[in-house]
């Protein structure tokens, strides 16, 4: 047994098989999550010719997505230090996010309830820019998000009277 590897005593110098289960798993859980989102955007991009007539929609949603995810980290770092101030504008944002993440997936797809999906994403979005409004002029997140459920209603309205 000259050629055996000396055994690690320090259990934190060694990866154990569970900590590679883990990130193993951890890593394709994310891949999974981010799969469905660069696929639509690489085939929209591809076949623009083949129905991708709602590309800016798409846009328009994953960015309410992205920026209000910033939102709602932002909100829950600022409720963590005491202040409740935020507290409205995390819910509002936790409404949107799931609705915002859906109309993309449906514009991005041309699903046939798409229209329906729309009307009521004006409603949660506005829900969500009102209550951002009330703090764009001390919170940079709360203006861009804000910002863009404006853009993402306006798309919606548009797409509502098509």
């Amino acid at each position: 047994m000259k050629n055996a590897q000396p055994r690690a005593e320090n259990r934190e110098d060694t990866k154990t098989p569970l900590t590679s289960r883990r990130e193993l798993l951890a890593g394709a859980a994310l891949a999974g999550l981010a799969m469905p989102l660069a696929g639509s955007a690489a085939a929209e991009m591809a076949h623009e010719h083949h129905g991708a007539h709602h590309s800016e929609l798409t846009k328009l949603a994953f960015e309410c997505v992205g920026l209000g995810e910033a939102c709602a980290a932002h909100c829950i770092k600022t409720l963590s230090t005491g202040d409740p101030s935020l507290a409205d504008c995390l819910v509002s944002v936790n409404a949107m996010l799931p609705m915002c993440a859906a109309l993309g997936q449906y514009a991005a797809s041309d699903a046939k309830r798409l229209k329906q999906l729309a009307a009521v994403c004006i409603d949660v979005c506005d829900d969500c820019a009102k209550e951002c409004e009330k703090h764009a002029d001390e919170h940079a997140e709360c203006k861009a998000c804000g910002e863009a459920c404006d853009a993402c209603i306006k798309a919606c309205k548009d797409l509502v009277a098509a």
